[in-house]
């Protein structure tokens, strides 16, 4: 299928969604479940105690060329294991839905992990189903397909009045689901989506009186691009390159760079423009200028000034709003990015660095407070770019993502497995006896002499060479994506320390055994 036709498709699929939940009734019934789920929420989210069931649906659902180009893209559905770790409050049920089946070596990783509570017991309330399809497709469509499967989800969930949904991201695919299973979702309306859009995050950063990079947003064809290339040149004289993003791009898949070093001083800057337009360096591998036009049609764009930069981070601050409306800023993070001009999301290190989270954090809460009064609920996370001029750090505002995202699962198994607090006045994390915690994280520890190796080897691997997490010193190595090891040579590592160094120094610990131990299982084939 063409990239084209696959925008349509899923254009086509979204409305269709929205369509089958009802248009304004359909609102109406998740804006009643939304305000059942405050109830709920207040009566037995403080209580550990507390009976209650959640739901997992951890969709990737985006676009479907970015999935196609992702290696073991239903094992992306792993990241949300984590959340298993709920199981450590002993009346809680957890029902996690997935592409394919987990083996089961994977859950017994995870339920081992567990503080304070028998791996058996928390597994006879873990319910793990199945739509035996690893096709790129949302699961959440896959779900929806499948009306036996979403008996069994019923069936399972039993009372719903104590149960909610939770997912990697809300659409009208998962909104649809949320009707149909009759739940509440701790997530962002649907309806508020175009606020973590490109174009609808430079509109509350401008709101939220945050700088951010010079451009222009709600563009809707290449016209429209080259015209706001050109009067950002004229702007901007000295400008040398211009970032293009696609509305919804995803982990930088979306954006292209248009260098403007060799652009006229005089006229003709315009029609300069469009006759390179075809020529800008897409990030995303495969791109071709007509795929990315077709995207452009379907989904908008905005135009940015490049920010340059001797010494340039890239952070990002984390919030979460409640189901009662309580904002909470709940992590800052510095993204390591890769790809040919540092777009694309490869990692991150928790926390930011030390002497600029805070002023971020402020700067961030601004924009979080604006999102919240319009409604956003549970966690989204706003990007930066930071640029140190001199002894000082200038923060541009680049993205809001009203979903989970890469830093989530980190983040969450350091507060599981630790059973800490992140410190808001500090922008540390603390124990519980007061000791910091760092981690370095990746989703994207891939290589070819990886492939083969099991989930019993990895699990092997770690143990003889101490990786695996240390309950008593609050310190190690924790696996995701292990499901995608064996066949795609891809593996997720958190690796946590009380300094950041000791936990980059555990991150090159594991790379460095993975590597020999692939490199020995080849020698031995």
């Amino acid at each position: 299928m063409r990239g084209d036709d696959n925008m349509t498709a899923l254009r086509n699929e979204l409305a269709r969604a929205a369509n089958a939940a009802g248009g304004d009734a359909a609102a109406a019934r998740f804006a009643a479940l939304q305000a059942q789920f405050k109830t709920s929420y207040g009566e037995i989210f403080d209580d550990p105690q507390a009976k209650r069931t959640v739901v997992i649906v951890p969709s990737l659902t985006v676009d479907v060329d970015v999935m196609a180009k992702i290696s073991g893209v239903h094992r992306y559905e792993e990241r949300m294991l984590c959340l298993l770790l709920l199981l450590r409050m002993p009346q809680t049920q957890v029902i996690y839905i997935t592409s394919s089946p987990i083996c089961e070596t994977i859950i017994d990783y995870y339920l081992h992990l567990l503080p304070g509570i028998p791996s058996a017991h928390a597994r006879r309330r873990l319910t793990l189903l199945s739509c035996e399809d690893a096709a790129p497709v949302a699961l959440s469509r896959k779900i929806l397909d499948r009306p036996r499967l979403i008996e069994r989800i019923k069936a399972s969930i039993g009372d719903t009045s104590s149960a909610h949904m939770t997912c990697f991201t809300v659409t009208e695919l998962e909104r649809e689901l949320s009707l149909r299973l009759d739940l509440p979702v701790y997530g962002c309306d649907p309806a508020l989506l175009y606020w973590g859009t490109k174009s609808g995050s430079r509109r509350i950063f401008r709101e939220a009186g945050i700088p951010l990079a010079p451009g222009y947003e709600d563009l809707e064809t290449a016209d429209d691009v080259a015209q706001a290339l050109t009067e950002l040149k004229r702007e901007w004289p000295d400008l040398e390159k211009a970032v293009v993003k696609i509305n919804e791009g995803f982990s930088g898949e979306g954006n292209a760079v248009f260098r403007l070093s060799d652009a006229p001083r005089g006229g003709g800057l315009l029609a300069w423009v469009r006759d390179r337009l075809s020529h800008m360096a897409f990030e995303a591998g495969g791109m071709t200028w007509d795929l990315y036009q077709s995207k452009l049609k379907a989904m908008g764009a905005i135009v940015e000034a490049f920010i340059p930069g001797e010494v340039k981070q890239s952070p990002s601050v984390q919030f979460r709003v409640d189901p009662l409306g309580r904002l909470e800023a709940i992590s800052t993070h510095d993204q390591v990015l890769g790809g040919a001009n540092q777009q694309i999301f490869l990692g991150c290190r928790f926390p930011a660095q030390a002497d600029y989270r805070l002023e971020l954090q402020d700067l961030a809460t601004s924009a979080a407070k604006i999102l919240a009064s319009k409604g956003v609920l549970g966690r989204f996370g706003l990007d930066f770019i930071s640029v140190k001029e001199g002894e000082t750090w200038k923060h541009y505002a680049i993205e809001i993502n009203l979903r989970k995202g890469g830093t989530t699962h980190p983040f969450l198994m350091l507060q599981f497995l630790t059973d800490g607090r992140y410190d808001a006045r500090t922008g540390e994390f603390l124990t519980p006896s007061g000791r910091p915690r760092c981690y370095f994280a990746s989703d994207n520890l891939e290589s070819d002499r990886y492939r083969g190796l099991c989930s019993d080897d990895l699990i092997d691997i770690a143990v003889r060479n101490g990786l695996h997490f240390h309950a008593a010193t609050g310190e190690g190595v924790a696996f995701h994506l292990i499901g995608a090891l064996s066949q795609f040579g891809k593996l997720g590592v958190v690796c946590i320390g009380e300094t950041p160094e000791r936990a980059e120094a555990l991150y090159r610990k594991t790379v460095a055994v993975l590597d020999a131990e692939g490199k020995a299982g080849d020698a031995e084939g």
